[in-house]
């Protein structure tokens, strides 16, 4: 291959030596570097040795690639800033608003009760809800009967297995279906209100902030309600 001598490159603004101190973090040609580097080779070669066809070829092919490679990566950041806007105004249409997000335990005040939904991943003989209180006691026990596969959305009325309003505090839901006489745990989703939004810098993602559940990322939502 056809090479260039100091002088040559030098008069381009380019040294084939290795770059020292502050210099040295520059140790890659961008497009305009490329074509000049290009351009002398062709002008400083050996007449009585042309450079190869195609040889010339991969060096336009290699300068095609970083071009490539540049606008690639300028359509993605377009993209990733675009996608970002978007998902910080969607966030900002939910507030006040109840988003379905994983859960298997909230806060309740007392005077409500809580809105959920399970998944099953088949038809089962018996689907029940449990509740329990910090403690693990069993306060209430829903017994939703045969349910076919599928999103299943579930009540709880916030009264306890005596019918009392239980008490405001933090509540465990498990959500238990019966396949040929054996019990298999399910996820549970629960409902809650979105109280603010968080908007960290690009990359950070945005964060809502819910009602007896905390903070929560956006792509934690299942559903908005």
């Amino acid at each position: 291959m056809n090479t260039l001598d100091n002088k040559a490159l030098e008069g381009l603004g380019l040294s084939s030596s290795q770059p020292t101190g502050r210099e040295g973090k520059k140790d890659a040609l961008g497009q305009s570097d490329f074509l000049k580097l290009m351009t002398a080779q062709l002008n400083n070669q050996d007449p009585t040795k042309p450079m190869e066809g195609a040889e010339f070829f991969s060096q336009i092919a290699q300068f095609s690639s970083v071009a490539s490679i540049q606008e690639l990566q300028n359509s993605f950041q377009q993209v990733a800033t675009a996608m970002y806007s978007s998902q910080v105004l969607q966030a900002s249409t939910m507030v006040g608003r109840s988003v379905l997000v994983p859960a298997s335990q909230t806060d309740t005040d007392g005077q409500s009760g809580i809105e959920g939904v399970v998944e099953l991943p088949s038809s089962t003989d018996r689907l029940t809800i449990n509740i329990f209180d910090v403690t693990g006691q069993l306060v209430r026990q829903i017994d939703m009967g045969a349910n076919t596969g599928g999103e299943t959305t579930f009540r709880w009325d916030g009264r306890d297995s005596d019918g009392n309003m239980a008490p405001g505090g933090t509540y465990q839901i498990r959500a238990e279906a019966r396949y040929g006489g054996e019990s298999a745990g399910l996820e549970t989703f629960l409902a809650a209100r979105v109280d603010s939004v968080s908007v960290g810098g690009q990359g950070q993602g945005v964060t809502l902030n819910l009602a007896g559940q905390g903070s929560m990322q956006l792509s934690s939502v299942k559903r908005v309600m």
